[in-house]
């Protein structure tokens, strides 16, 4: 419980369009419909995505780095001399349909999935949900491991409710089909559940934290992943600071594999990078 009740997040963001355009404007379109925005201000709530998607036409690009431990001490400058990134591409295909790739350098993994919301929050509908499935494959050489074995698929849904305009919450029922477990422990089939949330302290701020605990049975060198950091947004450039557990940036590695303890001391630093870019045609 002490986990549950510690939900929070830190996320900053800063950067300009050209045309000075607002992020929200590429979250989702218009409201002429009634529906809510801006549930999250991001397409990630930290580790893990969140309800919302680009909009039509939307090219966003992400780079995500984690650190080492901050308990790591001096000789290993307290993290920063250990790194590892991911760099990623998401498009809107429609206002809820979007694709994405990316790749990380930690296991040398390339992931690919789709998103689609297909419900929406408004005045006659309490929650936005949006589904969610992947695939990843690690790359690097490693002796044993081959064909499909490289691969894991990953299922969720996600489901928010923006209570008010300063605090939003999200559950996210997390499937996970690992071709190859790293021990006898563990199951193929991992199941877990995430929860998120966001608090607004400003229009430009706002504290977010994320918590995925696993259901199904584990080996004891494995940790559930709990993220929390600060966010501020200033447009279609974010800068996103938080403190993980958590070393890995795809669904198989950060839910299902982290081996640090957050609340013994086991804390990575991390950023994630976004910048969106709006290929829509221009009117006029």
């Amino acid at each position: 419980m002490r986990v549950i009740n510690l939900i929070l997040l830190l996320f900053i963001g800063t950067g300009i369009f050209a045309q000075d355009q607002e992020l929200l404007e590429l979250l989702s379109s218009s409201d002429d419909k009634g529906y809510t925005t801006a549930t999250f201000k991001s397409t990630r709530v930290i580790n893990g995505h969140s309800i919302e998607t680009r909009s039509n036409g939307s090219l966003e690009f992400i780079i995500s780095h984690r650190f080492g431990t901050l308990n790591s001490g001096y000789k290993d400058f307290y993290g920063l001399d250990f790194s590892t990134i991911r760099l990623g591409l998401e498009y809107g295909l429609t206002d809820n349909l979007n694709v994405g790739l990316g790749r990380a350098s930690l296991g040398k993994v390339v992931d690919a999935f789709l998103k689609y919301r297909f419900v929406r929050q408004s005045k006659s509908t309490p929650v936005t949900v949006t589904a969610f499935t992947s695939i990843t494959r690690k790359t690097a050489e490693q002796e044993g491991l081959s064909g499909l074995d490289r691969n894991t698929y990953t299922g969720q849904l996600h489901i928010a409710r923006k209570f008010n305009s300063n605090f939003s919450f999200q559950i996210s029922p997390t499937i996970i089909q690992r071709n190859l477990v790293r021990t006898f422990d563990d199951d193929n089939l991992l199941i877990a559940i995430g929860l998120g949330g966001r608090y607004k302290l400003s229009n430009r701020i706002a504290i977010v934290s994320e918590y995925y605990p696993q259901l199904s049975s584990k080996s004891s060198q494995f940790e559930d992943s709990f993220a929390i950091g600060v966010d501020i947004e200033t447009g279609g450039h974010v800068f996103q600071l938080h403190f993980t557990n958590a070393v890995e940036m795809n669904e198989r590695g950060f839910i299902g594999e982290t081996t640090d303890s957050f609340w013994d001391g086991d804390i990575h630093y991390g950023f994630n990078i976004t910048r969106v870019f709006d290929l829509r045609p221009k009117k006029g």
